[in-house]
């Protein structure tokens, strides 16, 4: 059977249940403690490592052996490497192993390819004022027409 024990704020001893008080500060902090003894000294701000009989006296005067020796096993985090969306993840490390040469290649192949489009853009929009100005003329005739009748109408209407 497990008895829930607290730890006295002031001496560190532990506290079984019915034995002790609690007191809330100000801030709203729980302190415990064992006896009014520990209560006392708390309550006029003496240090723990000062008096003899508390545990943080006894640690601090090497007393009580103390488990610093033992290392903490730390499980080191593996790198794993994910797909970005897009691209999968033999095309990343296939970008990784090249070099800069070939790199600049393609950057002038990408950049050479970009001229050819503007410059096909540039021909198409040659051609199609054409087409345009004839659609443009178009709609001007339209509305000259609308106009006449317009006025056509105005003037019946003032017969």
């Amino acid at each position: 059977m497990v008895i829930k024990t607290d730890l006295c704020s002031f001496s560190e001893w532990r506290i079984y249940p019915g034995h002790g008080r609690r007191f809330v500060a100000k801030d709203g902090r729980l302190f415990y403690y064992l006896n009014q003894k520990s209560r006392a000294f708390s309550a006029r701000k003496i240090k723990s490592q000062e008096i003899q009989w508390t545990v943080a006296w006894r640690r601090l005067n090497k007393k009580i052996k103390t488990d610093e020796g033992a290392k903490k096993r730390r499980i080191r985090n593996l790198k794993v490497q994910r797909a970005i969306v897009g691209i999968s993840l033999e095309e990343i490390r296939r970008r990784r192993k090249e070099d800069d040469k070939t790199r600049k290649a393609q950057a002038e192949q990408a950049a050479r390819e970009i001229k050819d489009r503007k410059q096909k853009q540039i021909e198409n929009q040659k051609k199609k004022p054409a087409a345009a100005q004839k659609v443009a003329q178009k709609a001007e005739v339209k509305a000259q027409q609308k106009a006449q009748k317009g006025a056509a109408k105005a003037n019946k209407g003032k017969k």
